[in-house]
């Protein structure tokens, strides 16, 4: 199966606390202005937007493999940005940058080991990567609620042979997967961060279970959101757990 689409326009009506949680990562790439930096991952673009603001002489590649997000990313960002719809997997870059920076992007990459041999082959020799993903216990509770309604029915049929597809690891996992690609100065850790979500069900919807919903007919979709809520404490707060990952390519 493809990488899914997503529904850009509800993303970026409730991206604040994701574009919150990327300004943090942001902070950690210390820049001189006249970089080339790759933004892998893009999504609607709010994070590459302040990239962009601190590169007043240099250059910004904006990636990311969803139609939708590239098409949103395009109308947000400045007519000079480069942004492109590709695969992290598929990712070559010619003449490779100065740095990588991503946000919630890298969990729902299937091969970390690849990933990582790409990511190192798009920079320069010292090149930095600065980056944050969904780690080891992200979302759990509202992934365990959505795995519990899909064996249910009517929504079954459409798991069938799904295995999720998202990667939550630990930082020993992702320490192991860049050393092995060739990284050096290798630091990662978790974060964790609690979000009232505002809308509960679109936020689930369109985010967090967003997976889950883009194997189902439209027909299920709002119902599915609904069982998964009863599963939920009523307020609701998304726990997030981050992984927090800095590395130089040698």
């Amino acid at each position: 199966m493809p990488p899914r689409d997503w529904d850009a326009t509800t993303y970026e009506r409730l991206a604040g606390p994701m574009t919150a949680m990327g300004t943090e990562v942001l902070d950690r790439l210390v820049l001189g202005g006249d970089e080339t930096v790759l933004d892998a991952g893009c999504g609607t673009g709010n994070v590459t937007r302040l990239l962009v603001e601190r590169l007043p002489r240099g250059r910004v590649i904006a990636v990311d493999a969803s139609p939708s997000m590239v098409q949103q990313a395009r109308a947000l960002l400045p007519p000079g940005v480069d942004v492109r719809q590709a695969d992290l997997l598929e990712l070559a870059l010619d003449p490779p940058v100065d740095a990588i920076l991503s946000t919630a992007t890298f969990h729902w990459v299937p091969d970390h080991e690849r990933l990582c041999a790409n990511l190192y082959a798009a920079l320069k020799p010292g090149g930095r990567l600065v980056a944050q993903c969904g780690g080891h216990g992200n979302v759990a509770d509202v992934k365990q609620a959505g795995l519990e309604v899909a064996r249910e029915a009517p929504y079954a049929e459409h798991f069938d042979g799904w295995a999720t597809d998202w990667v939550f690891a630990t930082p020993q996992e992702m320490e192991r997967r860049l050393h092995a690609a060739g990284f050096a100065d290798v630091w990662c850790w978790l974060s964790h961060v609690e979000v009232d979500p505002g809308d509960p069900a679109a936020y689930l919807r369109a985010i967090c279970l967003g997976s889950f919903v883009a194997r189902l007919p439209d027909e299920l979709c709002d119902r599915f959101v609904a069982d998964a809520l009863e599963r939920l404490p009523d307020p609701l707060l998304i726990r997030y757990v981050r992984l927090n990952i800095l590395a130089r390519r040698r």
